[in-house]
């Protein structure tokens, strides 16, 4: 039975593999000093167009969520999010943990929107409160939508004019850039954000996510925070071999765009057959509102996940198509269907 229920149930794509294998009978240098993390490194930098980056490679979301937010803030200052960015729905209150408050905003299909963040820092207007310092986006976000260039303009206009920091979680952001509608590249995100990170256990990596600080104030001392938060690995060139494998050619945005493909078969597959989307999928995550006895039908065929309750009593699911998503699981829940 096949899994629809994330992009990460597969270990990891041949070629990161090969490379590893490699690489393992090379001594190293620790603590993601090696020539392998600087290599991976430059090639980032490159796609960026800015010589200039700090990189640095972490071992998950959350560890980098965490770690990037806490060297952000100082205590009494607090981030703002989507009510369902991942720092408040699906990280067990890493963030708040760390002893910041994630201020939320309704969101529109998870984005936060210009207006929300203005709000957000009105209503916190004098020093008995949190003072709001960073604003927290994710591309794509957890409903699977991407942000355009002229939405993150507006998001990053706003961050100016309040005396924000912008920080993107891309934990998904290779399905968010090689998405249909999008219109992003990396070298916009190194000039719109203050931060950001390209996610590696969402595609195609064992695991792993590299950090990129655009912003110099943010840069120094970022090692000691890795440190302290558990996310400087002795062993850290086993994240700098992958992500040196996965950009050296593009094998990081073609795997990301099978997977949006996959995603768009189902998606037409499932309109096709007359069944009512949440949200109008952008890229590989869908999610189909299905009656209790279609759920359990296709539950027989497949894995996915329950997402929300809605208020008539129905469910959305979540369905994601990953970049090992083959042709026979696609065609076999098409027929399912």
């Amino acid at each position: 039975m096949y899994s629809f229920v994330n992009d990460y149930s597969e270990t990891a794509h041949p070629r990161v593999l090969e490379a590893l294998v490699r690489s393992n009978a090379e001594q190293h240098v620790g603590y993601g000093l090696d020539r392998h993390s600087a290599a991976a490194a430059a090639y980032i930098r490159d796609a960026c167009g800015r010589p200039d980056l700090q990189v640095h490679f972490l071992s998950g979301g959350t560890q980098t969520n965490l770690t990037a937010i806490a060297s952000m803030l100082r205590p009494y200052q607090a981030v703002i999010s989507a009510r369902d960015g991942h720092i408040n729905t699906h990280e067990t209150g890493a963030v708040e943990a760390a002893g910041h408050k994630v201020f939320v905003q309704p969101g529109q299909n998870g984005k936060l929107l210009p207006e929300e963040i203005a709000a957000a820092v009105e209503y916190h207007w004098f020093d008995q409160m949190v003072q709001p310092k960073l604003v927290y986006v994710s591309d794509s976000t957890e409903w699977g939508t991407v942000y355009t260039r002229a939405e993150l303009i507006a998001i990053r206009e706003v961050c100016l004019e309040k005396g924000l920091y912008l920080f993107l979680d891309g934990a998904r952001l290779g399905a968010a850039l090689t998405a249909d509608r999008n219109d992003l590249s990396l070298s916009d995100l190194a000039a719109l954000t203050d931060a950001f990170y390209i996610g590696g256990t969402k595609n195609g990596a064992l695991f792993g996510e590299a950090y990129v600080i655009v912003n110099p104030l943010l840069r120094e001392g970022f090692r000691y925070h890795m440190r302290q938060r558990g996310a400087l690995l002795a062993k850290g060139w086993i994240i700098g071999v992958q992500f040196e494998e996965l950009f050296s050619d593009g094998l990081y945005f073609e795997l990301a765009r099978h997977a949006n493909q996959q995603a768009a078969k189902l998606s037409g597959a499932f309109v096709d057959k007359g069944y009512e989307l949440y949200v109008a999928r952008e890229s590989n995550q869908l999610f189909p509102i299905l009656a209790d006895a279609d759920a359990e039908r296709l539950g027989a065929e497949i894995q996915f996940g329950k997402w929300e309750k809605l208020t008539d009593g129905r469910c959305s699911y979540r369905l994601v198509a990953s970049w090992a998503t083959p042709d026979q699981a696609v065609d076999e829940l098409i027929r399912a269907l």
